[in-house]
């Protein structure tokens, strides 16, 4: 903290941790005269605006990220110059300041419960052709879901302690000896979609029945990220003693 500017003014600095989906900026870095891109520094900024500071607030950020990337905890240091007179605001004011005028998405939570009843019509042997898309070269549909399973999930491993309490993780599991081209793609964004309550339980067992690819549910296909292959299991496999 030091004086500047004006007589008897006092310039304070703060260190501010924030976080972000990336997916519609083009990075964290301001972007300065060009109105089709955005940073999430221009917000960060829109928002400092509201202090009032004499000098117009500018956000040193910590760590760049590019267009597209997301922030669990990104960090960057800002100086806000009060009038003569006025005493340095309080972290916990500056804070609140800057989340009042932040937009916030409201959280969407998934129902688990309708979407493991979802799950149940996958089970089984059934012709999956609705959730395949174009391009499989395999003769025929029919495939076997031995398990399919949602639920909890542990706290990713990059997501700092803190954090944690804050953001949900679902693990959602098929297990099969075949699947179609991406047929798991597709059966996960139809249950997301019955979390979400776009669809109904049992309409997943009509998507299933209509063996139509082509409908506009499970037309959908899930993004590739957050898609791993768990593990491949041989029967009769194991230690022999």
């Amino acid at each position: 903290m030091g004086s500047c500017g004006a007589v008897g003014s006092v310039r304070a600095r703060y260190l501010v941790f924030f976080q972000y989906l990336g997916t519609d900026f083009n990075g964290v870095a301001a972007v300065r005269g060009n109105h089709r891109a955005v940073g999430v520094q221009n917000f960060l900024e829109e928002a400092a605006k509201r202090l009032n500071s004499v000098e117009p607030v500018r956000f040193t950020i910590s760590s760049r990220t590019d267009a597209g990337v997301h922030a669990l905890s990104n960090a960057a240091h800002l100086d806000i110059q009060r009038r003569p007179g006025r005493p340095p605001f309080s972290p916990e004011i500056v804070t609140k300041a800057l989340n009042t005028h932040l937009k916030h998405p409201a959280i969407r939570y998934l129902d688990i419960a309708a979407m493991q009843e979802a799950a149940q019509h996958l089970l089984g042997t059934h012709d999956f052709s609705a959730f395949q898309s174009a391009g499989s070269p395999v003769p025929h549909a029919v495939r076997t879901l031995r398990r399919v399973s949602v639920s909890p999930g542990p706290a990713s491993l990059f997501v700092l302690p803190q954090e944690s309490r804050r953001l949900q993780f679902w693990t959602l599991e098929f297990e099969s000896q075949s699947f179609l081209y991406r047929q798991v793609r597709r059966m996960t964004a139809v249950l997301v979609a019955v979390g979400l309550g776009i669809l109904a339980p049992t309409q997943v067992k009509v998507i299933l029945e209509s063996q139509d690819p082509l409908g506009k549910y499970q037309a959908r296909v899930a993004p590739a990220h957050g898609l791993f292959l768990k593990s491949v299991l041989y029967d009769n496999f194991g230690p022999t003693s």
